[in-house]
């Protein structure tokens, strides 16, 4: 291998590393504070809570889609949590920064549909409410 391609794969390894580990270090005590400012009025996080708009994220992480009982998911949840989709580190971040564009992207179908419309702009923001989802399970 050229001097030229390992650092093009040294370089791409790092970026990976370091957008996985900029994840890794969100506030999960800010990450129920922009919860219950951005999130709370859809959303529910206690165990056994009522679900609201949305359903109820309590021990979200690490489960796949449309396992919130009693709430009517789209059928695109249900095909993504068919296809094997877990809500990690990644896959939270990229679906509350665009949920429609997450879904799509998820199914491979431009028509997929996501019924939450909100989109969590900063990317600070979304790593403290993934390290808050985290840790209510």
């Amino acid at each position: 291998m050229n001097k030229g391609r390992v650092l093009a794969l040294s370089v791409a390894l790092a970026m990976g590393l370091s957008s996985t580990a900029a994840l890794a270090a969100g506030d999960a005590k800010n990450g129920a504070k922009v919860f219950k400012k951005r999130c709370f009025a859809c959303h529910t996080i206690k165990k056994g809570g009522k679900n609201k708009v949305g359903p109820n994220l309590f021990a979200i992480y690490g489960n796949k889609p449309g396992l919130a009982k009693g709430y009517k998911y789209s059928p695109s949840y249900k095909q993504a949590a068919g296809k094997g989709l877990v809500w990690n580190d990644d896959a939270i971040a990229e679906y509350i920064k665009d949920p429609r564009k997450f879904i799509r992207k998820a199914l491979g179908d431009a028509k997929g549909k996501s019924k939450m419309t909100y989109k969590l702009k900063k990317a600070a923001e979304r790593d403290d409410v993934i390290a808050y989802l985290k840790s209510q399970k």
